[in-house]
């Protein structure tokens, strides 16, 4: 069956570093685009990454253009979320997703497969 397992999160202090992994399974995973989504408590949940399958073309939302960099390895079935300079507003649950494409990545209805999360908190 279809799973994706988030892991790479933790206490990281503001302006560190943590890398993200998402596993997949049970699917080609070059076939299709992955997100990367985060929620906080009492928030919604918020699109910040994706990217595309065919080009490999990366897409962010603005608060972490510059800081996030998205990845994949189709060959270890695993796309990466990496993230530099952490602010205490990055802290939430961090989701990787599936979908066709990117198009409409900030919206979690259009993924069809999600992750269980990973806890990400940025904190002195």
């Amino acid at each position: 069956q279809v799973q994706l397992v988030e892991s790479g999160g933790g206490l990281v202090q503001p302006g560190g570093s943590l890398r993200l992994s998402c596993a997949a399974s049970g699917f080609t995973l070059e076939y299709y685009a992955i997100g990367w989504f985060r929620q906080a408590p009492g928030k919604v949940r918020e699109g910040v990454s994706c990217i595309s399958s065919s080009d490999g073309r990366t897409y962010y939302t603005v608060s972490v253009k510059g800081r996030f960099t998205i990845s994949r390895d189709n060959a270890k079935n695993t796309v990466y979320l990496q993230m530099n300079s952490l602010k205490p507003e990055d802290t939430a649950t961090y989701y990787c997703a599936r979908d066709f494409d990117c198009s409409g990545y900030v919206w979690p209805l259009e993924y069809d497969y999600w992750g269980q999360g990973t806890q990400v908190t940025v904190s002195s």
